[in-house]
């Protein structure tokens, strides 16, 4: 999630009617059953660019369909995938990159550098890219399978950029696709990438078919994350809209239906049962979920305030009511989640299993708190968030702060938390929110920024912690951005720009014949895996 395709995936499933393919129609088109895979995702298909949303199914539609220059492994860590060689100069301003070959796309024309910069300059324009350009002098073409991007000043961080997957990650399209401005959708779905989208097939509100590339040429390496050989196994995968929770479900038992992403808790106990399916965890780190509070209006405009939260917090208590099932809960402290490179220690003596209450009070009354109103924003509509949101009104009123709900839609909160007014006059206090751990990223991730009014809601301000921010981009070993990594998370616990909650883990549903998925943050991916 940015934030956004976390709040997408929080504000329910789309609505529409599953669909069957005409007998017929299958009959014409299709492989044997054996080399199709059927799943259900948690939300339709609506937007195929992605370059014009972040929504998750429009994200992994494009993982599917398009290729990289470079992609994420396991470790989070960037690895050339389009791209077979690359060099920086000595003054570290020019990078030099040459496409690996075999690169071709649907439509049997052969992927060129041009196609690279022509989609370089359009993800320029969306929140992943505006970094780039903004230390961009040029970005163009050597020969049809070479490019250079040329830098006004080195910027330490560019092959993370280029790999990245929070917001708006760099998939490379066709030239004649990517010259529009990223307000204009592209509507061809035509990639280099290890499946094709089948338009004949595409059945909106019903179902969506890809079918295996055949002529894409994966690397050697192993499959690793978002990196390694894409390697297509099955012929055929068809994603089906099915609203109803219990229908899927029913479909998933009864062999209809291969994968059930995201399955509600209380199916997990049935799906164990069920000696043909199996729950598997693919995004290991999960999500944190975490809390913002309003920095501008009383209480917690006093730092005291904010330092009481982080005492008060007991995350196994709010990891029971967020993840019921305590194997998929867990306990986070650092500022950049439990599982990237950047995750640390570093100045987390605040956190106590079960909490500090005690230490909690003493801090709001250090604060001056005079019983104002803390007005708790509550989606009704994301049930782990307006469990969370009650459970935090009953720990603060324990303690004698004057805690108040305010439910509404999960639009409701996104409308009412932009406004920095007082509560007397439609302001808020804390709003909750989660994104997955590879989107705590300082240079992407806005509630990592604390820059005042235009920081992300809530906006904290800590001039010392921003002037280490901005040094992030520029930083150019690992092991020096975890040096600064731990510098910053020591100021933010000073200053207290969020609250963690704790961690959630959502596993998916598969028939046992479903194999070889390979786990990735958030994402899903569908190579590898094969059936039978």
């Amino acid at each position: 999630m940015t934030i956004s395709r976390r709040d997408l995936i929080k504000m329910g499933l789309a609505a529409g009617t599953a669909v069957s393919i005409p007998s017929v129609l299958r009959a014409q088109t299709a492989p044997t059953d054996a080399h199709i895979v059927r799943m259900v995702k948690q939300l339709d298909l609506s937007v195929f660019d992605s370059y014009y949303s972040s929504a998750g199914s429009t994200v992994d539609h494009a993982l599917a369909i398009y290729d990289m220059l470079f992609s994420l492994d396991s470790r989070l860590l960037p690895q050339p995938q389009m791209v077979g060689k690359w060099g920086v100069s000595d003054d570290k301003k020019t990078y030099t990159f040459e496409l690996r070959d075999g690169l071709g796309w649907h439509d049997g024309t052969p992927v060129t550098a041009a196609d690279c910069v022509a989609s370089i300059r359009r993800w320029g324009q969306t929140s992943g890219g505006q970094l780039l350009m903004e230390r961009a002098r040029d970005i163009s073409k050597k020969d049809d399978k070479t490019f250079t991007i040329a830098l006004r000043e080195p910027l330490g961080l560019l092959i993370d950029l280029l790999a990245e997957m929070v917001a708006y990650p760099l998939f490379i399209m066709r030239e004649k696709d990517a010259d529009r401005p990223p307000t204009e959708q592209v509507t061809t779905n035509i990639g280099s990438g290890p499946f094709k989208f089948n338009q004949a097939l595409a059945k909106p509100g019903a179902s969506f078919t890809y079918d295996r590339n055949e002529k894409y040429v994966p690397r050697s390496e192993q499959p690793d994350g978002f990196a390694g050989s894409k390697i297509v196994k099955v012929d055929r995968v068809i994603w089906d809209n099915m609203p109803d929770q219990q229908t899927a479900f029913a479909a998933l038992q009864a062999g209809e239906v291969d994968f059930l992403e995201a399955p509600p808790a209380d199916f997990y106990s049935a799906i164990e049962s069920d000696p043909n399916l199996e729950l598997q965890v693919l995004s290991e780190s999960g999500s944190a979920f975490f809390m913002r509070m309003n920095c501008l209006q009383k209480p917690f405009d006093n730092v005291k305030a904010r330092q009481a939260m982080l005492h008060l917090i007991d995350q196994e208590a709010f990891g029971r009511v967020i993840s019921p099932d305590p194997k998929y809960g867990r306990t986070v402290t650092s500022i950049f989640g439990s599982s990237t490179p950047y995750t640390n220690d570093e100045n987390t003596g605040w956190y106590k299993k079960g909490g500090d209450p005690e230490r909690a009070k003493q801090l709001f009354q250090e604060a001056g708190y005079a019983g104002e109103k803390v007005v708790i924003l509550q989606p009704t509509d994301w049930a782990e968030a307006s469990n969370a949101a009650q459970f935090l009104a009953a720990t603060l009123r324990k303690i004698g702060i004057n805690a108040e709900l305010a439910p509404s839609d999960w639009g409701g909160v996104v409308a009412r938390r932009a406004k920095k007014d007082p509560v007397e006059s439609g302001g808020w206090s804390i709003f909750i929110t989660a994104s997955n751990d590879y989107t705590f990223e300082p240079v992407t991730a806005p509630w990592l920024t604390a820059n005042g009014e235009k920081s992300y809601f809530g906006w904290p301000k800590n001039d010392e912690y921003e002037a280490l921010r901005a040094k992030w981009a520029d930083v150019e070993t690992l092991e020096e951005r975890r040096a600064l990594a731990r510098k910053m998370q020591k100021i933010w616990w000073d200053s207290v720009g969020f609250v963690l909650l704790g961690q959630s883990v959502t596993p998916i549903a598969r028939r046992k014949t479903l194999t070889g998925l390979i786990g990735t943050p958030v994402q899903l991916v569908m190579w590898n895996m094969q059936k039978g």
